[in-house]
Order: C-alpha cells, then structure tokens, then sequence
C-alpha cells in the first residue's frame, strides 16, 4: 500500500505501510543502533516521537517478550529501508508486520532512510507525518506539512502519558531505591534487582514528602520523553529532595536534576539516538562507547556547585555531573543499555555505593 511520510518542510518520501494502517504524527528522528530494534520500539522515551532507523535490514532476528523495555510500544512510527519478512532465531516468537499490527504502530519501509537521515542531519529533527493518502499533489503535501506542525506543536508534558499511575514495588533484601518514573527503562529495574535492592517505582507526580515517606536509602530519576522544561512540578519535587538522599538522575532524570540545581537545557539539532555515542570521564581520562536518546542537553556552565564530569566527544554536550555539596550525580547516556553497550554499567555500582556511604 501506498504510504506517504511527508515532513514540516515539505519534503516527502513514498514508501509502503506494515503493521497498523493508519496514520500518525510525531517528531521525526533517526537512530544509528545496528540492533536492539525490539528495545527501541518498547522504550518510552520515544513516545511522541517517529523514529528512522538508519540501519538498512530491521526485524531479521524477530521478537520475543524478554526484551521489551515497557509493558507497551509508546513510538508514534517506525520508518525503515527494508523490514525482514522472515525473521530467524531461537527466541523468536512472531513476525515483525504482526508484532506492529498487534500493538498498533505504524510503519513504513522501501524508502531512501539514507537519504531522509542526511536530511535530519542538515536541517534537525522536525515534525512529520505518515499518512495512507496516496496524493501526493502539491497542495495535499503542504496540508500534512501544516498537521505535522500543528499536532507536534500541541504535545506537552509526554511524561504523564509514560508514567506509571499507580506505582509499583519489587521486594528486595538490600538498599531501599525509590525510582520516579518518568518513563523508566525495565533494564534500569532489572539492574537494581539484580543487586538485591528494595525498588518502589512512584509516578512522576508523587511529592517529595511522599518520596521520602517511603523511607528510601537513595532515589533515582529515571529516563522518560520530551523537554524536561514541561515538567517543572518534577523538577520542584527533586529541588526538594536535594541534600535529603542520594540521587543518580539518568537521561531525562540528568536534565531535571540539572535543572533543580539551577541550570538550563537546550534542544539539540537532531538529538542523540544511538548506540556508539563517544562519551569521555573526564576524571578517569577513559572514553566509553555509550547508549543515548535525548534531544535536549545542559548547559555546561549551569552551577559552580557542580563538577562536569562526562563530556560528548561528538559535539561537546555534557554527559554527565556531580554535585559538589551533595550526594547527587547525573548522566545523560543510559548504563543500563540494552542490548548494549555495556562500557558504563558500573555506574550503578557508583550509585549505590554512594547509597551505601550515606547510610553509614
């Protein structure tokens, strides 16, 4: 079938539709992992958001539900040059067009993804819209233009769509960890437990009082979507737990706890999405090849309370910090990168030493 993905610029390309036949807008951006589509797809970070996957053949090893990052998909598309029709390995459990079907994504493949990334790349990530309209009339192009714009325009606060409503606990023998879901990765669940802890997962509008009515050892902020500018009853709930308990912040939770000690973000031209991002310690003068997914960054030059600990090596954008005064670090890569890489787990081992160190 015949499927349009027309940009807010204009620009469009045809290409054919699996999975859900319908139409979807959402902000469109490219992401270079050569594996790992099943985690992409089920990461709620991605909510609101069309993703290109710049890597040709997608689906090839098929899906299974141990690698699912969510209880449900949250992309708004999926866009790719070629989508494997039989999938082969030991784990799997359907094929790609049923698995979309069944959760209601719409896709497109047979188009340029080369030529659509290079775009993004020259011009940022811009709204966009795949439709099952066939016309492609001038005329018809630029209404779906203007809906790309409008319907991206209107999305706020994509957080509360993500997070969890009625919270979640997973027994444990160890430290007492509260996460605040803002759209938290399973792996970052599974992580903890695996270390022994007491994990409480809160919604995003739970107040500090009642964070710390849990009795935690340390908090973490988890990943989630959007600009962590919408959500600044967050960011006044972790300003209030500062000082109070240990606090690691990741991806989005980096911006929001980065915010909360007075600094400001920024949107990135096209965001990092992949899975070979260069970040470099600069305090163990040691790079590591990361797992990203954000489209907004801290400015470096935020707080002379906080110490730059992690640089990009692509662009220079902060990648991590520590505060000063504080038990309180941030990262924007994500250490619990599934299917990898794996050159920053330890940093949950960090954490939770300093959980350890604190409860001294």
């Amino acid at each position: 079938m015949k499927t349009l993905l027309v940009l807010e610029d204009g620009t469009y390309y045809v290409g054919k539709s699996f999975g859900e036949r319908s139409g979807t807008c959402g902000e469109v951006v490219f992401n270079t992992c050569m594996t790992g589509y099943q985690e992409i797809l089920t990461d709620p970070s991605y909510q609101g958001q069309i993703v290109v996957m710049t890597y040709p053949l997608i689906g090839n090893y098929g899906f299974n539900f141990e690698d699912n990052e969510s209880f449900q998909p949250h992309i708004q598309g999926f866009v790719v040059r070629e989508l494997c029709d039989m999938p082969s390995n030991w784990r799997n459990t359907g094929n790609p067009d049923q698995f979309f079907r069944k959760n209601h994504i719409v896709g497109l493949c047979d188009i340029d993804t080369r030529h659509l990334t290079q775009h993004i790349r020259d011009f940022g990530s811009m709204a966009g819209v795949i439709s099952s309209e066939e016309d492609d009339s001038p005329g018809n192009i630029r209404m779906l233009a203007a809906k790309a714009r409008e319907t991206v325009a209107g999305q706020k606060d994509l957080v509360s769509r993500v997070s969890t409503g009625t919270g979640r606990h997973y027994a444990g023998n160890g430290l007492r960890i509260v996460i605040l879901d803002l759209g938290v990765k399973e792996n970052i669940i599974r992580f903890l437990e695996n270390t022994g802890c007491d994990i409480s997962v809160v919604p995003a509008a739970t107040s500090w009082n009642s964070i710390l009515s849990l009795k935690p050892d340390g908090i973490l902020i988890s990943n989630g979507p959007g600009d962590p500018m919408e959500i600044p009853y967050v960011v006044e709930t972790v300003r209030s737990l500062i000082g109070k308990k240990p606090i690691l912040g990741i991806c989005l939770g980096h911006q929001v706890l980065g915010l909360a000690l007075g600094g400001k973000t920024y949107k990135l031209k096209f965001g990092h999405h992949g899975g070979n991002q260069p970040v470099k310690s600069l305090r163990e003068n040691r790079i590591h090849i990361t797992s990203q997914n954000h489209n907004y960054a801290l400015r470096e030059d935020f707080s002379q309370d906080v110490e730059i600990t992690h640089i990009n090596l692509n662009d220079g954008t902060v990648e991590g910090f520590s505060c000063k005064k504080y038990p309180a670090i941030g990262i924007q890569f994500h250490p619990e990168a599934s299917p990898g890489p794996s050159d920053s787990n330890k940093i949950f081992d960090k954490f939770l030493q300093l959980v350890s160190d604190a409860c001294c």
